[in-house]
């Protein structure tokens, strides 16, 4: 693959329910949305047809995307709406092409994204309805959900998250400058085995290390629950130190909503 003199390039716009992947990136025998996205476009291409494949973003476990993108790389010009459809009817019913357009070279879908939209489904309380697994969080205590409302703002501007992140290299940064965050009612899912009530926090940057906006909406649970204050939220991003949170939220509830591409 490495030899592959490529000479077409497309992005190209997918969604997928997480829920029984293990992340987007491949893993040694694991199920992953990049490992079937590609094993469906080598079937479609058929065999002995070099293309390779660059996602803009990696996805947790169970973490789902409503509208993320990755790049494929070919030797040949291919069909573009008779190429989606043929990928669409062979990948499994929780993944699916979007759209796809041709870029040229010079288009470097790592460096290119400016935002990434994020958001975080969830309901507290009595017990939801067993298919709310997939798309969000429950959480059993009684929440202060207006506290966690007027909380989300300690988070918006250019911070250090050293403490918001698990298992960091020597190379990550720690400054992140958070666009939005912010928790309101959801709006956006519906369905008629969802809770009566159920909220979103959304929360947009130009980029997140790992587990960052699920170590986020712990903090929030926490200082719903009353285990927290405003203060220790805001000393968690004055005066971090080398040990990461540990009350990390469960990744059903976080869908990657869009990536923003300059």
């Amino acid at each position: 693959m490495s030899a592959m003199k490529s000479q077409f390039y497309y992005l190209i716009h997918v969604q997928y329910l997480g829920f029984r992947f293990h992340g987007w990136a491949k893993q040694p025998d694991l199920k992953t949305v990049h490992h079937m996205i590609d094993r469906t476009i080598k079937y479609v291409l058929g065999k002995g047809v070099p293309f390779k494949t660059l996602g803009s973003s990696r996805t947790d476990a169970k973490v789902s995307a409503a509208n993320t993108a990755f790049e494929l790389f070919t030797e040949r010009e291919l069909p573009i709406d008779e190429f989606v459809q043929d990928v669409n009817d062979n990948l499994p019913s929780d993944i699916k092409i979007l759209r796809m357009v041709p870029v040229d070279e010079s288009f470097n879908i790592i460096q290119a994204p400016r935002e990434k939209y994020y958001q975080y489904l969830f309901t507290y309380g009595p017990k939801p309805h067993p298919f709310c697994a997939p798309l969000m969080a429950y959480f059993p205590d009684e929440l202060d959900i207006e506290s966690m409302k007027a909380a989300t703002g300690v988070f918006e501007g250019l911070h250090n998250f050293r403490k918001y992140c698990t298992k960091p290299s020597e190379h990550t940064v720690f400054e992140r400058d958070i666009l939005r965050s912010e928790i309101t009612e959801n709006q956006e899912y519906k369905a008629n085995f969802f809770p009566e009530q159920s909220f979103v926090y959304h929360i947009v940057g130009k980029g997140f290390m790992r587990h960052q906006i699920r170590l986020m909406m712990g903090q929030l649970v926490s200082l719903g629950r009353g285990e927290l204050t405003l203060e220790d939220l805001r000393c968690s991003l004055t005066e971090p130190d080398d040990i990461p949170l540990k009350n990390i939220a469960p990744a059903s509830g976080l869908i990657l909503q869009s990536v923003a591409f300059e």
